[in-house]
């Protein structure tokens, strides 16, 4: 016995030795050997848990670690480990049962608090999550982790001003966080606070030039107007989070073309407002259209409808990213449609284990994806003409418009009245209903220019924050407009939300990120919409879209320009008039809210990439529909 017992000490030890020296081949042929003298030898089952989580074998690290426990449940590390894994199988309440098992042995254990908020967060569980990283920032306050990760929370509840507050706090722990200079500025202009951004930005500049990691993606579409700026983001997010794996290859013989569409937000959701009516109209004798959904089942309307519009509509919440891929490889993919890019809930790791021979950007993320393993993002000659390509990591699919419109099912209309949304009787209304944190300081001082120039004018704005009203209040007596000509509306009804779209005179466009569905809400609701094209896919949307509706002159290039027109319209009934009498002859008849006509467009799109990728040719530029 004492000879058995030297032999599985010396085989531990030996492991361990290999393991701590990254030698993992030889430490796992250390613990297999262990176990065949022990089988249910502790430490060898739950080292060899380890290195599984260590080369993403989260299901089979789970299995050892839990067989582990099962010979000692006393021990708070494997139910940490356990906990781990079981969270990147996004098995989230069960990593919390594991994390609180862990929290029970050892109660000072300041990590297993920060990732049992991060599994609640992704429970949605998002006030219970912040109440977990207080715990650990209790036990720890120097942990930049937890600070961060807090953030990111008291974002989704919407308490911006803290949430800025507390990645500040993990800047002076931690100044070269991964990506954390841009969700500090991001949480910053959700509540319009601008102090001292011009500097920050030009930080964030010069370290985005240099290559470092010091923004997601999505908040650079606010931050910077800059094409090769959000570029540079975007890809180095992708080359931080995302290893992509080969093409799969072709499907052989085919009879209609697999589309696999792919988003978060199949639910009452401005992506799926829009693209409803694209997969009920998609030309079932060519193409097979397959939701993939790993979004809330919300059993909304939106969501009913959507379930019928596919041909078959998968749940994948519950599973993991190479699960999914696996499954959309399974089910013949032919062109995988990501609806998400880099928004809130989206899964590029699906994208990056390659889920079909052709994948593709579309409709929610408003910019390159940086990543090399998405090959096309659909687009028009607006939003990316041909000198602008450089500016995306993928190859563009022009179409004669980029966004679809769908107008079915919006609710019925009612009819508001100014009073009743503290809007004066008499004047020019400008409005402006993109979300807070596009109004840049920039921005905002060219509409207080204008409501100084054009007498008893009001501007009618969206803000979900008390802080964002609060902020910009201060930022009008600044700039020496009365507070009480900003009047401000929160989420309503969308029938309400277009009657209030109709309340207004002009609507006043953002930059560097425009309004996409705001302003084809505005156009819908026949309010004329002006803005200022700019460099970057988001900055040029609402160019496209007066485009396609036959308003160009709406379309300015300076802010100086912006400015005299918006000033002109304000102090001209007629020529507003005579905008809107446009906006309505040829509402219904532009391509904008066409959705047959763009659904022509996108599937030779399709077909166009299909027939590349069957002749054994790289994904190239595409062009379907221009003149």
């Amino acid at each position: 016995m004492e000879d058995l017992a030297a032999r599985v000490q010396s085989k531990l030890l030996e492991g361990l030795a290999h393991q701590q020296n990254g030698r993992l081949d030889d430490a796992e042929v250390a613990y297999r050997q262990v176990l065949a003298l022990e089988p249910r030898h502790f430490d060898a089952l739950h080292l060899s848990g380890v290195i599984a989580a260590q080369r993403q074998d989260s299901a089979g690290a789970a299995t050892l670690i839990s067989q582990a426990i099962a010979v000692n449940p006393q021990h708070a590390g494997a139910h940490y480990n356990l906990g781990y894994a079981l969270e990147d199988l996004r098995q989230f309440a069960a990593a919390v049962a594991s994390y609180d098992r862990a929290i029970a042995l050892q109660s000072d254990h300041a990590v297993a608090y920060n990732n049992r908020g991060v599994a609640l967060s992704a429970l949605r569980e998002h006030a219970a999550a912040v109440a977990s990283f207080d715990r650990a920032l209790a036990l720890d306050p120097a942990y930049a982790d937890a600070l961060y990760n807090r953030g990111v929370a008291l974002g989704e509840l919407g308490q911006h001003r803290a949430a800025a507050q507390s990645f500040a706090a993990a800047l002076q722990l931690a100044p070269d966080y991964p990506f954390l200079l841009g969700m500090w500025l991001y949480a910053r202009l959700r509540v319009c606070d601008w102090d001292g951004l011009d500097g920050n930005l030009a930080c964030l500049a010069d370290n985005l030039a240099a290559g470092l990691a010091v923004t997601p993606p999505w908040p650079m579409l606010s931050l910077s107007g800059s094409g090769m700026l959000q570029r540079a983001a975007a890809e180095t997010w992708a080359r931080g989070k995302y290893a992509a794996a080969p093409t799969p290859p072709r499907r052989g013989p085919r009879g209609k073309i697999r589309l696999g569409y792919f988003s978060a937000d199949f639910r009452i959701h401005p992506v799926a407002l829009l693209a409803a009516g694209l997969f009920e109209v998609h030309d079932r004798g060519a193409f097979e259209v397959i939701a993939f959904s790993f979004g809330p089942d919300t059993g909304d309307d939106m969501r009913k409808r959507l379930e019928k519009a596919f041909d078959r509509f998968i749940d994948v919440a519950n599973k993991t990213d190479a699960e999914i891929t696996a499954l959309a490889r399974a089910e013949g993919i032919d062109i995988a449609i990501d609806l998400g890019g880099y928004t809130t809930d989206s899964r590029a790791g699906i994208f990056a284990g390659r889920a079909a021979p052709i994948q593709v950007n579309y409709l929610g993320y408003p910019g390159t994806m940086g990543a090399d393993f998405i090959d096309y993002i659909v687009a028009d000659e607006v939003v990316v003409p041909p000198s602008h390509r450089l500016f995306y990591a993928e190859k563009i699919a022009a179409v004669p418009i980029f966004q679809v419109n769908d107008r079915a099912g919006h609710g019925g209309e009612i009819t508001l009245t100014r009073a009743a949304c503290g809007l004066p009787e008499t004047g020019f209304v400008y409005c402006c209903f993109n979300n807070s944190f596009k109004i840049t300081p920039a921005v905002f001082d060219t509409w207080m220019g204008i409501l100084k120039a054009v007498d008893g004018s009001v501007l009618f704005l969206f803000a979900d924050t008390e802080e964002a009203k609060d902020n910009l209040r201060q930022s009008a007596v600044r700039a020496g407009v009365e507070a009480t000509r900003l009047v401000f509306g929160g989420r309503v009804a969308a029938n309400e939300y277009v009657a209030r779209l109709r309340l207004s005179d002009l609507f006043l466009d953002t930059l560097p990120f425009n309004g996409g569905t705001t302003a084809s809400d505005a156009l819908w609701a026949g309010l004329p919409v002006l803005t200022q094209i700019g460099e970057s896919f988001a900055g040029r949307m609402a160019a496209s879209l007066l485009t396609a509706v036959g308003l160009e002159p709406l379309v300015t290039a300076t802010p100086d320009a912006y400015a005299a027109l918006a000033m002109e319209l304000g102090r001209n009934p007629d020529r507003i008039a005579g905008l809107r009498e446009k906006l309505a002859a040829q509402r219904l008849t532009s391509r904008l809210f066409d959705v047959s006509h763009f659904r022509r467009h996108i599937e030779e799109a399709y077909r166009q990439m299909i027939a590349r990728s069957d002749a054994g040719l790289p994904p190239d530029h595409i062009s379907v529909g221009i003149r």
